[in-house]
């Protein structure tokens, strides 16, 4: 029996640790030059991205060297995991999970019984290295993982397990890491869905997961600001950014992110300056979304998608926004004419009775950051026109509603437990920021009004 030279820890104890542990301990174990090395090795088609070279060392990016990797997979956990649909969700689905090294062979099984996962599918990996941007921050490298599975079953529960060489999630003493998801029914039947913004890690994030995962609901929309690595939400590469948040972020979302598909958009604090292109690399390495937005807009948070006889639409304010103008214009209007053609899609089509669009800015909102009037310039004209049902923001960190808003107007109030008509009554606007970071208030002389305590407030334009 040996000691490892650097820990004192003997080989055989530390395959028994938890995986917070072997993380630390393969840090000190092994230099990065050790653990990863640049031979190359190619999964299914899509190399096993890793390794940092000089090339890499002024900003972080999606890398291109390709490497295998040198620690014992049965070391490695997977942790991290997150749904997606596709554009169908009746028969698509995205898995997406990390791992803290570059594992050999990373694979998804998937099957109709938690014990019969006989299908393995190779994964794509994304790797994405972030060099230290500041004296207090070490270099990052985060390893994504993402199979698209398609021609599924509508309406039928499967399971699935991820896994490494050396970690085969359909081994007995790996069952406990097997997941399920359901997709959506054929025909359209009745269904909850959650929404909200602005959530970072926290205790109160994580009782907000808790709380969705109560609702059995069929998926999630999370209207941006998913996890503040970037603290300052200026769009710049100033802005203060740990990549690091990203690992928490996502470790502590997998309890219910793992079997609820978690729609993402972008909002201010997800334009992470330092990927390109236009600060959304990093979300591009993360996330496995429908891909259906504009062609070449490079706005990964643009997409719809149809749920039974709901039409989703998810939206990137970022290009329309006046307040934070980073990313002012990026799409040149592409963004735009694709929101017009794909609602006017949604209303033709046969069976969506409702349409729902959700992204950051809020077309109307009373708290710190009011109303954004490039939001209202570029797409209220839209929603007005196709007949939008329900528009979800978040970026206020509270929870406001409208009533039904018909030209600027209130077209007509609709009380706690009431319904409305877009074609006749107008719109109504949902302001969901509460979902974890510090709660904000409401201007001077604006009282609080909920049930029970219903306050009538006047919209100022």
């Amino acid at each position: 029996m040996t000691d490892t030279p650097r820990t004192g820890i003997p080989d055989h104890l530390a395959s028994r640790m938890s995986m917070p542990e072997q993380h630390e301990y393969l840090r000190a174990k092994l230099s990065r030059r050790r653990v990863i090395s640049s031979t190359a090795a190619t999964v299914g088609g899509a190399a096993l991205l890793g390794g940092a070279s000089p090339a890499y060392a002024g900003s972080p990016s999606l890398l291109t060297d390709t490497v295998t990797a040198r620690v014992d997979g049965s070391l490695v956990a997977p942790f991290g995991r997150h749904l997606a649909f596709g554009a169908d969700p009746k028969t698509q689905m995205r898995v997406s999970w990390q791992v803290p090294f570059a594992v050999r062979k990373p694979y998804l099984r998937v099957g109709l019984k938690p014990w019969e996962l006989s299908r393995k599918i190779e994964a794509e990996v994304r790797a994405l290295h972030t060099p230290s941007l500041s004296r207090k921050l070490p270099a990052v490298d985060q390893y994504y993982l993402h199979v698209g599975l398609d021609a599924l079953r509508p309406g039928t529960t499967y399971y699935y397990g991820v896994g490494h060489d050396g970690f085969d999630p359909a081994e007995a003493a790996r069952l406990s890491t097997i997941g399920s998801f359901r997709t959506a029914p054929a025909l359209p039947e009745s269904f909850v869905f959650t929404a909200f913004g602005d959530q970072g890690v926290s205790y109160d994030a994580l009782a907000n997961d808790q709380l969705i995962l109560g609702q059995n609901p069929s998926f999630h929309l999370h209207a941006g600001d998913i996890c503040y690595a970037d603290s300052k939400g200026q769009g710049r590469e100033s802005d203060a950014y740990d990549a690091r948040v990203w690992d928490q972020f996502l470790a502590q979302t997998e309890s219910v992110a793992s079997r609820v598909p978690w729609m993402v958009t972008t909002g201010n604090h997800d334009m992470e300056a330092w990927y390109s292109p236009n600060g959304y690399g990093g979300q591009a390495a993360r996330w496995s979304l429908p891909g259906n937005g504009p062609d070449a807009a490079g706005a990964p948070g643009v997409y719809s998608f149809t749920y039974g006889n709901v039409g989703v639409v998810a939206l990137d304010a970022n290009d329309v926004s006046y307040e934070i103008p980073a990313n002012q214009g990026y799409t040149d209007g592409a963004q735009s004419a694709w929101l017009d053609k794909r609602l006017g899609e949604l209303r033709r089509r046969p069976g969506i009775d409702f349409v729902v669009v959700f992204f950051h800015h809020c077309v109307y909102s009373t708290s710190t950051h009011a109303s954004d009037g490039g939001v209202r310039d570029a797409w209220l004209a839209l929603f007005t026109k196709h007949q939008v049902d329900l528009v979800i923001n978040g970026h206020n960190h509270v929870y406001e509603r409208t009533d039904a808003i018909l030209g600027g107007e209130v077209g007509r109030p609709v009380p706690i437990g009431g319904s409305t008509d877009p074609t006749r009554d107008g719109i109504v606007y949902v302001t969901a920021g509460g979902a974890g970071k510090d709660l904000y208030g409401f201007g001077p002389g604006v009282q609080d009004s909920y049930e029970g305590n219903i306050q009538a407030l006047s919209l100022i334009l």
